[in-house]
């Protein structure tokens, strides 16, 4: 499904997020901090967004951009071809680096897409060096307020619409909306974050709510 998105990918972020996007991803490499001159990874990289704003802000750092979908990395290279990035297809399941590798490790929209958020975070903590930062960007389900009913239609209806018009697959994105919809609420996922051992664990909401960053301390 990504493999076969990736080629608007970029395009249907900035309008389902009416262009708030880069904007969460800067928060993030903020909050990932600066790796001096070690090895950073950014995990399910997509089309490479978050490893290059990481990169450009501390170029001193070793930066590694990793994604199961070949054709997304494709998309990546092609974009950032004059950044310092090493990009590589990995499982983040099973990923293939030695314990305490990493000074921090990024991802966006990766737990959503995985069979068990604690496993994949298990596996960042171990190749994350002790006082390593994790950063997590992803949605979250809406609290149900005033607004649920209408951000509920727009998921519903409206983003998959959107897929249809702009990436011509409205099927993928019904599924992306519903992998919203369903998965962890804020406060589950950063319990999830320490039963993985993390700690310091906090998250901020954005965009009424639908969107969580969450970040943490390897232990």
């Amino acid at each position: 499904m990504f493999d076969n998105i990736a080629p608007s990918y970029d395009l249907m972020n900035r309008v389902m997020t009416m262009g708030q996007d880069q904007k969460w991803r800067r928060f993030v490499v903020n909050q990932a901090g600066d790796p001096g001159t070690g090895w950073v990874l950014d995990l399910a990289t997509g089309t490479g967004d978050i490893a290059a704003l990481m990169e450009k802000q501390f170029p001193a750092g070793q930066h590694l951009g990793a994604d199961f979908s070949l054709n997304m990395l494709s998309e990546a290279r092609k974009r950032f071809s004059n950044q310092a990035i090493h990009w590589q297809a990995g499982d983040a399941t099973n990923l293939p680096y030695k314990d305490n590798t990493f000074e921090s490790v990024t991802f966006g929209y990766l737990l959503r897409n995985v069979d068990d958020s604690l496993v994949v975070l298990k596996e960042i903590h171990r190749v994350l060096k002790p006082g390593g930062r994790v950063v997590c960007l992803d949605t979250t389900p809406p609290e149900k307020n005033i607004l649920y009913p209408f951000i509920r239609l727009h998921f519903r209806f409206g983003i998959p619409l959107l897929g249809r018009f702009i990436a011509s697959d409205e099927t993928a994105y019904s599924y992306l909306t519903g992998s919203t919809m369903d998965f962890h609420k804020a406060e589950e996922l950063a319990e999830i974050f320490r039963q993985a051992g993390f700690t310091s664990v906090d998250y901020k909401k954005f965009m009424m709510g639908t969107i969580g960053v969450h970040w943490g301390t390897s232990a």
